[in-house]
């Protein structure tokens, strides 16, 4: 394992599970993407205010995973969790070397902007829109390595 950059937090302690923890990962999201809105190479980061379980949607997408995908079924995913922390760290340090970021357009069109500590498996994935400005999609942590292939192949064909 790589040694963490001195610039990123440490991970967030995830045991012993409980709901006062997931309220404590929900002040982070709130003072890291509500209070202070991100930005991503200055242009502002936002997502869609829509609320699930008494917080904003993005939270869920951040600290739980879909299981099986598209099944609707949501579960505490202690990986995602545990870098929580690193999220904002990550968008605030983009010149740093350990920090790949880049956009790519998929197969519909959409133009993605993917923000990956690859040496650490995590990553965040934005929507890009025309007018710069960045909707957070997701964040989580890579545990696969043809999952690490994709990202690979993604930033080789990134638009440059």
């Amino acid at each position: 394992m790589y040694q963490l950059p001195g610039w990123l937090p440490p991970m967030f302690e995830m045991s012993p599970w409980s709901e006062a923890l997931m309220e404590s990962l929900y002040a982070l999201f709130k003072r890291d993407f509500i209070d202070n809105p991100a930005n991503y190479s200055g242009y502002p980061i936002w997502f869609f205010p829509q609320k699930d379980r008494d917080k904003e949607e993005i939270f869920w997408h951040l600290v739980e995973r879909e299981d099986p995908p598209k099944s609707g079924n949501r579960f505490p995913d202690f990986r995602r969790s545990e870098r929580l922390p690193w999220a904002r760290p990550m968008l605030n340090n983009l010149p740093e070397p350990e920090v790949l970021h880049w956009d790519y357009e998929e197969g519909n069109k959409d133009i993605r902007t993917y923000v990956w500590l690859k040496d650490h498996d995590y990553l965040i994935v934005m929507k890009k829109y025309k007018n710069g400005q960045r909707r957070l999609i997701t964040a989580y942590y890579v545990n696969y390595d043809n999952a690490r292939i994709k990202l690979l192949k993604k930033y080789e064909n990134r638009i440059l």
